[in-house]
């Protein structure tokens, strides 16, 4: 027996959650966008699995910018405090689940040869609650990567829409169990998914032919298209890159991590004005590598979810998966 939930008694568990003081956070929509981000009602959550949204669930992970010390001038002394640590438990409804496997692939990331417990921290105290997708858009390719639109990576639980107000529930873990215990109902209804978007290339065929075509020409080509804004970048799931400034004045202050990206021209730009990466070209091949390459040499994962977002957010119609399509195409021809 399936077990499911209808989107009144839907609500009335979130606006349980929240009188319990657990932080939301769903889909919403702004000015005709759709975006993560908390809310205070249920009625501001938006569950519509068709809606592609404009933002990552990574941020609330990984935020865009995070204190990790502050100091002080005290005479002679200076004072170094930790920031201070966020307890309250989070709760995402309605991750897309392309959103949601991007944490496993980013929890190797925060916890390699250096322990993030910033990140970590907001990993312990976060369950996700995804939504399947029941429909794919041309920028989609989740299938591509290995995963599909009711892939379980990252998720605590699930939902899968059987009408318009009614879900199934499907539980994977003992934090998705303590969301749903006791407010779901058993049924022999069971949830649809969406018909799996069409393989666009072979991972693993791009991953070999990258690590033998470093100089591949088509990166000199598609990167005339790239203006190198790092939009592909901020809403990439499993994007990561960051820097750490100091922010204050001589006196006091706060030592600051902020997202950043390689697709920026000063992101290699060292002290001696030498630019390993001077050219968009360089930026767009460590991207691809890095995701399509060096990651999954290391880690036996690719870095990618293939939600699309590079390309629904990219100005010029780029994005990833057209430059492995090229990719793909190259090592086919090269093997006949």
């Amino acid at each position: 027996m399936a077990h499911t939930i209808t989107r009144a008694n839907l609500d009335q568990l979130v606006s349980r959650l929240l009188s319990a003081d657990k932080a939301l956070i769903g889909l919403t929509e702004a000015n005709g966008r759709y975006f993560y981000q908390r809310i205070s009602a249920p009625q501001e959550m938006i569950l519509d699995s068709v809606i592609k949204p404009s933002n990552s669930i990574k941020e609330f992970v990984f935020p865009r910018s995070e204190a990790i010390c502050s100091y002080r001038h005290e005479g002679k002394n200076l004072i170094v405090m930790d920031a201070e640590e966020v307890t309250q438990e989070q709760i995402i409804f309605g991750a897309r689940p392309c959103d949601s496997a991007s944490l496993p692939i980013l929890d190797k990331v925060f916890a390699w040869d250096f322990q993030d417990r910033f990140y970590q921290k907001h990993r312990e105290r976060t369950t996700i609650v995804t939504l399947a997708c029941t429909e794919a858009d041309k920028h989609c390719f989740c299938t591509s990567v290995g995963l599909a639109p009711d892939t379980q990576a990252g998720s605590d639980a699930m939902l899968l829409q059987i009408e318009p107000d009614s879900f199934e529930v499907r539980i994977f873990t003992e934090k998705g169990a303590a969301v749903f215990r006791g407010h779901t109902e058993e049924s022999d209804k069971t949830g649809k998914t969406a018909v799996p978007p069409e393989v666009r290339f072979d991972a693993k065929q791009v991953e070999n032919y990258l690590r033998k075509h470093f100089d591949h020409p088509h990166f000199d080509h598609t990167s005339l298209r790239c203006v190198g804004c790092g939009s592909c970048t901020y809403v990439c799931p499993t994007c990561h890159c960051f820097d750490i400034v100091d922010e204050g004045g001589a006196n006091k202050g706060k030592r600051v991590k902020n997202w950043d990206t390689c697709q920026f021209g000063m992101f290699t730009h060292h002290a001696s004005g030498h630019n390993p990466r001077s050219d968009q070209s360089a930026r767009q091949r460590n991207r691809v590598q890095h995701k399509f390459s060096i990651y999954p040499e290391k880690f036996g994962m690719v870095l990618c979810t293939g939600c699309g977002n590079c390309t629904r957010a990219c100005p010029a119609s780029l994005g990833i998966c057209p430059v492995l399509e090229l990719l793909d195409q190259e090592a086919k021809s090269a093997m006949n």
